[in-house]
């Protein structure tokens, strides 16, 4: 007796398709988009029924919120639409901030530092402060195009809650079109929790803390991927600069590029684990984040002297203003150098926390990672804020 094949939707385009049995992986003939066929798995399915009946009510109540001419709004009076990464993005109403410049070039940078908590950071606002300096001064990106979210901030909505970064996030994304230049800088706390989605190589999914993280929770990385990344449109180029713990894959991008210590590299295809599309919409979108998921970054001043900052903060404005028109395989190196030379050096007698100085010399060691919606010759292909440049796609 023939064995019949399943229905199922392309993750990326939404076509109807026949999956054949017995079958794992499977190319949808209208997108070409190569999609991995999950078994049979009864545990899975009661998930995904559970996963589309929350998606159906919360299209539902959109829908209820849409015919009413009404918007759901938070505490703090704006427009809250938050795309979840456990559906598919969708344009919703444009977040109102205090902050209505847009431009060419943008950028959201965020620092927390848990003032009043138990694990309290001391470099973050400097971090942001210095990459603000750095975008402003060296690559020409207008004042009033920054938008900065401290504890420091007078303005209630600047402070780094949950809510406000996630409509920072919305506002960055907000209108962009082709030749934008995007950055999304993050000084913080991050962690990991198990993944429930099923779409993570290594079973979990990566977090980044807001200052309110403890009752208002933590923001995933399925829910910035669907926020900052799918939405990007042809000849948008995002750079996300990430300085937190387990910050390898913090924008659930496609491929995540693998180096060795002596400087070969393959892409890793970390999307066809994922039945979510986690790709842009033509545009690019690049990850270069402080340490690989399982690893821990480092709050110090083993890299600056007496000034508190993130290690792979400054260890990045010092490689791009050091050494202009270097390749993304370069920068990488050269902030892994910066880094692993501050273990050798005398400033960690005594100028450093203990909590630092155990990790420094842990041995889950500090070591950048670089992601990327779409694979490319790191070694040839010049490191740039700007504009998009040719990238030698592999």
């Amino acid at each position: 007796m023939e064995m019949t094949g399943k229905r199922m939707r392309c993750s990326r385009c939404g076509a109807q398709l026949m999956v054949p049995p017995n079958t794992y992986t499977f190319q949808c003939p209208t997108c070409l988009t190569v999609i991995r066929v999950q078994p049979n798995n009864p545990l899975r399915q009661v998930h995904d029924s559970i996963r589309q009946t929350a998606s159906r009510m919360k299209d539902l109540l959109y829908t209820v919120s849409s015919n009413t001419n009404t918007s759901v709004f938070s505490g703090n009076g704006y427009p809250y639409s938050w795309a979840s990464g456990n559906s598919h993005y969708s344009q919703s109403v444009a977040p109102s901030l205090p902050f209505s410049a847009h431009g060419r070039k943008r950028a959201v940078l965020c620092g927390v530092s848990y003032y009043g908590q138990k694990y309290r950071l001391k470099g973050t606002v400097n971090d942001v402060k210095c990459m603000r300096y750095f975008l402003i001064q060296h690559l020409g990106f207008p004042s009033d195009s920054i938008l900065v979210l401290t504890e420091e901030e007078s303005d209630p909505c600047l402070i780094p809650t949950k809510h406000n970064i996630r409509m920072a996030l919305h506002w960055l994304v907000q209108g962009c079109q082709s030749g934008d230049s995007l950055v999304f800088h993050y000084s913080g706390h991050g962690s990991q929790r198990l993944d429930f989605n099923m779409d993570e190589v290594d079973g979990y999914d990566e977090m980044l803390w807001p200052v309110d993280h403890q009752t208002a929770g933590k923001i995933s990385d399925d829910d910035i991927n669907a926020t900052i990344v799918r939405p990007l449109p042809q000849g948008t180029k995002l750079h996300a600069i990430i300085d937190a713990c387990h910050s390898g894959t913090i924008l659930d991008l496609p491929f995540v590029c693998r180096m060795n210590r002596e400087g070969y590299y393959h892409w890793k295809d970390h999307g066809i684990q994922s039945p979510i599309y986690k790709g842009t919409n033509g545009g690019l979108a690049v990850s270069i984040s402080a340490c690989d998921d399982h690893q821990v970054s480092v709050d110090t001043t083993a890299l600056s002297g007496d000034t508190a900052t993130g290690a792979m903060t400054y260890s990045f404005i010092q490689a791009v203003q050091n050494e202009p028109g270097l390749s993304y395989g370069r920068l990488l190196n050269v902030m892994s150098k910066t880094i692993h030379d501050a273990k050798k050096r005398q400033l960690l007698n005594g100028s450093i926390a203990s909590l630092a100085k155990k990790l420094l010399f842990s041995k889950s060691s500090q070591e950048p990672q670089l992601s990327s919606s779409q694979k490319f010759d790191i070694y040839s292909t010049p490191f740039t804020l700007l504009r998009r440049p040719h990238h030698r796609q592999l």
